[in-house]
């Protein structure tokens, strides 16, 4: 497989990991968003200015407000930090 399609696997089967631990199997509880977070993502979580940040994320993702994020809420988290992460590295790599 090429990198992009290992990254698109990848993407998919930490979703997948983290839905299946609670509740229904296609979605992320604010618990099993909170665990991929802490997971996943540590530099972020420990980056983070308060406690209950993800659950203003888990607000913010969840456009159909069902308190669960979906894949495609997912995607849109995934695509956003990527977006974060590129111009952080476009702004370092200037200096």
């Amino acid at each position: 497989m090429s990198d992009l399609e290992t990254a698109i696997n990848l993407i998919i089967d930490v979703f997948d990991k983290y839905s299946s631990t609670e509740g229904k199997k296609d979605t992320l509880s604010k618990g099993e968003l909170k665990t991929m977070m802490e997971k996943e993502l540590p530099g972020l979580i420990k980056n983070a200015k308060s406690k209950d940040e993800c659950g203003q994320l888990l607000k913010n993702l969840d456009e159909n407000r069902d308190n669960e994020v979906d894949f495609k809420e997912y995607m849109i988290f995934v695509g956003a930090i990527t977006c974060m992460g590129h111009e952080r590295f476009q702004q370092t790599s200037k200096k």
